[in-house]
């Protein structure tokens, strides 16, 4: 990864020198009733130069468990880096995170605006500044994100293939698994590769929840990622990896053959093959019981935790074309 490095970086009009510890408010818009909505954007950086990186959350507003991954490395001050410079921004969609929204009050989402328009939405001029005025200063960007709604993600991390510096930087995150999956046309991941700016995309959790467990293995990936590039403090040591990732080539949904009440018997991450049982599907007066079995060997990478489902609905997501 190439450093840009510089001794003062610009961001969002702000002049930030070498040595500085810097909160700047992202004003994205004003309330009906004139009152200011400002994103901030913390930024620390060492007196001594080297790489910078940025840690994102809440492109989609309901996806908590990604904001209290970047709010505890800005609590923990693990974002206080031994060289370079690291930017933190919690929350970029901040109307969804106050309304428990995916999207932004013009109904749009966020992640298929990019790069955004100067006169465009709402969500796209808040695409447009931050492509503009944070990503051009960054070298590296981890954006961190949950399954939506009822859909439970196994801790991954989302990359586009045959990119030798991504895999490598994956490998060093050291999340459970890494999935190859191709850009999606107008998203933040997108328009960061677009723009020559390695981006590692961390899927992990349900929205509108935080698991505890999902926040641990982000908070331990960024410290490696840190630990790579020589910019973790002291004060803190990156865990090793007790088990390499697993790398996805291919996946597929399983989805409900009926409507009813909805359990599942499988944890995430299980190893499964063709025929094992992973749930059921009953109804409220005990007439149907159906048994959710695979048609695929594999690995669970996402669970549906909603107790009723529809016929059709996605159930659970399989790693089907596993790379060691």
């Amino acid at each position: 990864m190439s450093e840009n490095y510089k001794d003062i970086i610009t961001i969002l009009g702000h002049e930030i020198p070498l040595g500085t510890s810097k909160e700047i408010n992202f004003n994205i818009a004003k309330l009906h009733t004139s009152t200011k909505i400002d994103v901030p954007v913390i930024i620390e950086r060492s007196k001594k130069p080297g790489p910078t990186i940025l840690f994102t959350a809440g492109i989609h507003g309901d996806e908590i468990n990604g904001v209290d991954i970047v709010r505890q490395l800005i609590s923990r001050k693990i974002n206080k880096p031994k060289r370079g410079t690291i930017i933190c921004m919690p929350i970029i969609n901040i109307f969804g995170f106050l309304n428990a929204s995916r999207d932004f009050p013009d109904g749009r989402d966020l992640n298929r605006v990019f790069p955004g328009s100067a006169n465009g939405s709402l969500a796209s001029r808040v695409a447009y500044r931050l492509v503009k005025e944070v990503i051009p200063n960054v070298d590296l960007v981890v954006d961190f994100h949950t399954g939506g709604a009822s859909r439970y993600n196994a801790a991954q991390i989302r990359i586009v293939k045959n990119q030798p510096k991504l895999d490598k930087l994956a490998a060093v995150f050291g999340a459970p698994f890494v999935l190859y999956s191709n850009h999606i046309s107008k998203s933040f991941r997108n328009a960061c590769f677009q723009l020559g700016k390695p981006i590692l995309l961390f899927e992990g959790g349900k929205s509108s929840f935080i698991d505890n467990h999902i926040s641990d293995v982000g908070l331990e990936g960024v410290k490696r990622v840190l630990a790579h590039f020589q910019m973790l403090d002291k004060n803190f040591e990156a865990s090793p990896i007790e088990t390499p990732s697993i790398y996805i080539d291919s996946s597929k949904w399983l989805r409900a053959k009926r409507s009813g009440m909805f359990k599942s018997s499988v944890e995430i991450n299980t190893k499964i093959k063709v025929g094992s049982i992973l749930g059921q599907i009953t109804d409220p007066y005990g007439k149907i019981h159906h048994t959710v079995k695979s048609n695929a060997n594999g690995y669970i990478i996402n669970v549906n935790e909603a107790v009723l489902v529809y016929q059709g609905d996605a159930l659970f997501h399989i790693a089907t074309d596993v790379i060691k």
